[in-house]
């Protein structure tokens, strides 16, 4: 059974190609299913909201968030919607906040990994050095059955390395198509935001000069009805 999920999970990972992010024609190119042709979405049109969900376990609930990336084809209404778990409500909109920075400004708008890219979480360095930490911070008991003992029964830093073997299966090539979409363009031809995405972002950078945050932004937004609302999507805002 494990088995079975594990091969289930992995699959789709050497046979559709990822979703790829172009700055310079501001598309995104996507692949909904195995043997469809390839589908190109205007930045603008990308739609992004966090979900959140209780989930209940034997030491109690507990709450957990995602990131999802809808991609909406304008010729089919269809809507693909990507997932990226994440431990926080902050954490998921910091992943959106990363592709958008990089889609409006450039790589340069990017921080530097703080860490290296060893210590990327599920990594086995970065195992070791949660290890250390917990070791560190904690009584020689506590460490002891609070996370060896915990660990060894999850299988130590097996799951790490799977994740790695993962990662390294040759991945399902891009269409041609994609290939040549995915080529430079000379800048006289690279597309720029619309008006109205300058004037969604103007007001939300003035908002986060008073010292406010995103979500108290979004909050203050009317509804249709005229209304505040609570912040629950971000749009290429």
């Amino acid at each position: 059974m494990y088995l079975y999920f594990f091969v289930k999970a992995v699959y789709p990972h050497s046979t559709i190609p990822p979703t790829r992010f172009n700055r310079q024609r501001r598309e995104v190119a996507y692949v909904a299913k195995r043997g469809e042709p390839p589908r190109f979405i205007p930045w603008e049109d990308v739609i992004a909201c966090v979900s959140s969900s209780m989930v209940a376990t034997e030491y109690g609930t507990q709450q957990k968030f995602a990131l999802m990336i809808g991609l909406r084809d304008a010729s089919d209404g269809q809507v693909v919607w990507l997932t990226v778990p994440s431990y926080t409500l902050g954490m998921a909109v910091g992943e959106w906040e990363a592709i958008r920075a990089y889609m409006e400004e450039g790589p340069s708008a990017l921080p530097l990994p703080m860490m290296g890219e060893n210590m990327e979480e599920g990594t086995v360095e970065f195992f070791h050095m949660c290890r250390k930490g917990y070791r560190y911070d904690h009584w020689y008991i506590r460490y002891l059955f609070g996370f060896l003992l915990i660990q060894f029964c999850s299988g130590w830093t097996l799951p790490c390395r799977i994740a790695a073997w993962v990662e390294r299966l040759p991945k399902k090539a891009f269409p041609k198509a994609v290939l040549d979409w995915s080529k430079p363009l000379p800048p006289e031809q690279w597309q720029h935001p619309s008006d109205e995405l300058i004037e969604q972002s103007e007001a939300v950078r003035k908002t986060l000069r008073k010292g406010l945050t995103v979500f108290d932004h979004f909050s203050m937004q009317p509804k249709p009805g005229g209304t505040a609302r609570p912040f629950t999507e971000l749009e290429n805002s």
